[in-house]
C-alpha cells in the first residue's frame, strides 16, 4: 500500500464466507472502538470482492477436453481456455466515494455493469462419453499401459460425441493430480498410427483405378525394397491374397506391393499416396482449434527415406492424432466426404438466444463407390475368419472395421520402443451412423495386439452408443468379399 499512487492491494483471494465473517466482526469491534474515541479503525479499508469457483459435479469425466479454471479464474487448458472469453464475459466497474471506510451516499458516483458470460453447448455424448472413459481406463491398468484415448464422432455431422482419455484427473482438484495427465491426450499425442491407416492406402489404390478388390496378390514371406527386408506381423508361408485378403489379414507386405502401382516410379507412388494422406486430413490441423493440439508430422514425400517410402503405406515413418485416425473412417463411412470434427454446437448469450456454431467444411476426398467398396473391405477384417479384428464383431450389426499395432516411438529416447496398439471402424456398415476409435499406448502387461486390446473395447462402446442413439440393426448381412485365391498350377 506504501508503493507510490497505490491504493489497491490484494490481501488474499478465494476466501471462504467464514473468513470474511470473522473479518466483519473484527471491522465492528475497532469501529466501536474508533467511535468511542479510540484509535482509527484499521480495518476500515478491508473490503470483500466476490469470486466465483468453478464445479465439475462429474469430476473426472471428459476432464481432458473440459479443462480446468486456475486460480485466477480463468481457463487453463481446454475448452475452459479455448473458449474463456465467452465464457467468463466482461467484468463491470464502479466508482464512489468514502470516508471511515463507508461509503458517502450524497457523493454520487458511476457504475459500469458487468456483462454476464455465455453458455457452450459441446458435441459430447455424456453417457457414450462415461463408458468409453470407463472401458479404456480399465484396459489401460489392465495392460499396465501408459495411456489409452477412445474417439466416438457422428459420421454425418463430424460431432465428436466423445474424447475419452486415461488415466484422467479431477478438474475441481489438481493438487492431486498428475501433470503427465492434464490435457487431452487425444488431441496433444502425436504417434505413428500403424494398420489403421491401411485404409488410406486402399482408398488410393481404388480410386486410382490401380487394382479392385478381387486383384490377386502374392505375398512372399520376406520382400526386399531399398536398403530393408520388410516382413508381416507373423511368418507365414507365401499367402495368397486378394487385395481384400490384404486389408483383412493386415498385410504390410501386401500393402506395400498395392501401393506400388500407383505409379510407374516409386516417387510418383509416393506423391500419389501423400496427396491421399492429406486429402484425408493428415498432416494438418482437425479444425477444431483445441489448445495444444498437434497436427501430427507427414514430410512431403520428395523427403521421404527409402525405408519411409515403404513403411509409410503400412502406417510407420508419419504421425498423427486420435480424432485425425477417427475422421479417416468417419470420411470412409460419409460416403467419401469429409465432414471437418467439431465439438462446440454452439453458444447461448446472457439473451437466452442460442446460436449456432458455423458449418463445418466438407470436401470429397474419395469417390462414393470407392468408399462403398472400402466399407465392404472392412467388413471382411471384422466377419472373415481370416480377419484380425473377429473380437469387434456385434450381434445384429454389420461392422467394418480395422486393427492396428504400430512400433512406438519412445518420446523420451526418440527411439523404439514397445507398441501403439489400435482399432478403428464404423457401424452400421450398411448405413454408417457412428465411428470410433481406440488407441492404447505402450501396453507393457498381456497381449498387446490391437485385435486382442482394443478391437473388445471398440465392440463394448460401439454396442452401447449404437442403442443409446437407437440406431436400427443391420437389414442384411455382410457381402462376405473372398480373402484367398487358389494359385494356378
Amino acid at each position: 500500500l506504501r508503493k507510490p499512487n497505490s491504493r489497491y492491494a490484494l490481501l488474499a483471494r478465494r476466501q471462504t464466507p467464514d473468513v470474511w465473517k470473522q473479518i466483519k466482526d473484527l471491522k465492528a469491534a475497532f469501529q466501536e472502538k474508533a467511535d468511542k474515541g479510540g484509535t482509527g479503525n484499521v480495518l476500515a479499508g478491508v473490503f470483500q470482492e466476490p469470486s466465483s469457483k468453478r464445479l465439475y459435479p462429474n469430476g473426472d469425466l471428459a476432464a481432458g477436453m473440459l479443462g480446468w479454471v486456475n486460480a485466477e479464474g480463468k481457463g487453463g487448458g481446454g475448452i475452459e481456455a479455448q473458449l474463456d472469453e465467452e465464457l467468463a464475459g466482461k467484468d463491470g466497474k464502479i466508482t464512489y466515494a468514502q470516508s471511515g471506510g463507508r461509503r458517502v451516499p450524497t457523493a454520487g458516483g458511476n457504475e459500469n455493469p458487468a456483462t454476464p458470460g455465455s453458455d457452450i453447448e459441446l458435441t459430447i455424448d455424456r453417457d457414450i462419453q462415461y463408458v468409453a472413459q470407463k472401458a479404456i481406463a480399465e484396459q489401460v491398468r489392465k495392460s499396465k499401459a501408459d495411456r489409452g484415448y477412445v474417439v466416438v464422432q457422428d459420421t454425418k455431422t463430424g460431432e465428436l460425441l466423445t474424447l475419452a482419455n486415461a488415466p484422467g484427473f479431477d478438474p475441481g482438484d489438481l493438487t492431486h493430480a498428475d501433470p503427465n495427465t492434464l490435457g487431452n491426450a487425444a488431441l496433444h499425442d502425436a504417434y505413428e498410427p500403424g494398420s489403421t491407416t491401411k485404409l488410406v492406402s486402399m482408398a488410393a489404390v481404388l480410386e486410382e483405378n490401380a487394382a479392385t478388390p478381387d486383384t490377386h496378390v502374392t505375398v512372399p514371406n520376406r520382400l526386399h525394397r531399398g536398403d530393408r527386408l520388410f516382413k508381416d506381423d507373423i511368418d507365414h508361408p507365401t499367402w495368397y491374397l486378394t487385395l481384400s485378403g490384404v486389408l483383412a489379414k493386415s498385410s504390410n507386405i501386401g500393402t506395400i506391393l498395392a501401393t506400388q502401382q500407383l505409379g510407374k516410379t516409386q516417387p510418383e507412388a509416393n506423391r500419389s499416396l501423400y496427396s491421399y494422406l492429406r486429402k484425408f486430413g493428415i498432416g494438418r490441423p482437425t479444425g477444431i482449434g483445441f489448445p495444444g493440439e498437434t497436427a501430427g508430422i507427414l514430410a512431403k514425400p520428395d523427403a521421404w527415406s527409402t525405408s519411409q517410402q515403404y513403411t509409410v503405406p503400412f502406417g510407420q515413418g508419419f504421425s498423427l492424432n486420435a480424432v485425425q485416425a477417427t475422421s479417416v473412417y468417419a470420411t470412409v463411412a460419409n460416403g467419401g466426404v469429409r465432414v471437418e470434427p467439431t465439438l462446440v454446437r454452439g453458444s447461448k448469450g446472457p439473451d437466452g438466444r442460442f446460436s449456432p456454431s458455423p458449418e463445418p467444411k466438407k470436401s470429397r476426398v474419395v469417390s462414393e463407390k470407392t468408399a462403398a467398396t472400402l466399407s465392404q473391405m472392412l467388413q471382411a477384417v471384422v466377419d472373415d475368419d481370416e480377419g484380425t479384428g473377429t473380437k469387434a464383431k456385434i450381434d445384429g450389426y454389420r461392422v467394418a472395421g480395422k486393427t492396428g499395432t504400430a512400433n512406438r516411438v519412445d518420446p523420451e529416447t526418440g527411439r523404439y520402443k514397445g507398441y501403439t496398439s489400435s482399432f478403428a471402424g464404423f457401424a452400421p456398415a450398411d448405413k454408417p451412423r457412428i465411428a470410433v476409435y481406440c488407441a492404447i499406448q505402450n501396453p507393457t502387461k498381456g497381449n498387446y495386439f490391437g485385435g486382442r486390446i482394443c478391437a473388445p473395447i471398440y465392440k463394448k462402446v460401439m454396442e452401447f452408443a449404437l442403442k443409446t442413439l437407437q440406431v436400427a440393426p443391420s437389414g442384411s448381412k455382410a457381402p462376405g468379399l473372398p480373402v484367398t485365391f487358389e494359385p494356378e498350377d
